[in-house]
């Protein structure tokens, strides 16, 4: 049985503390199943690379990039946080109370 790394006390990205985190795929739970990324990811690569995160930078990660573009050139933390974007985003973030929510985030 595959292991999943556990979850941490902070925001793997901006490593905020924050009481409920996400899991994030690095290579999308959809994409499993394409021969491609089959091909490119073991089986226990496509089910154990992941990353806690808050949901503000879950929310960041698929707003700056298409899932495939995710799977296949950003599948690390380091690839994501190379991403400007992102990285802007996480800078600004992690000095933010645990429960800040960005105003275009607000439901």
């Amino acid at each position: 049985m595959l292991k999943l790394p556990p979850q941490p006390d902070q925001c793997e990205l901006c490593e905020r503390p924050v009481a409920r985190l996400t899991r994030h795929h690095l290579i999308p739970k959809h994409l499993h199943r394409k021969k491609r990324f089959q091909k490119l990811f073991s089986k226990n690569d496509l089910i154990t690379r992941t990353l806690w995160v808050c949901r503000p930078c879950h929310n960041a990660i698929h707003k700056v990039r298409s899932e495939s573009e995710l799977g296949l050139y950003h599948n690390t933390r380091d690839t994501l946080l190379e991403l400007e974007e992102l990285r802007t985003f996480v800078e600004w973030l992690k000095d933010k109370p645990e429960g800040f929510v960005p105003k275009s985030f607000r439901s």
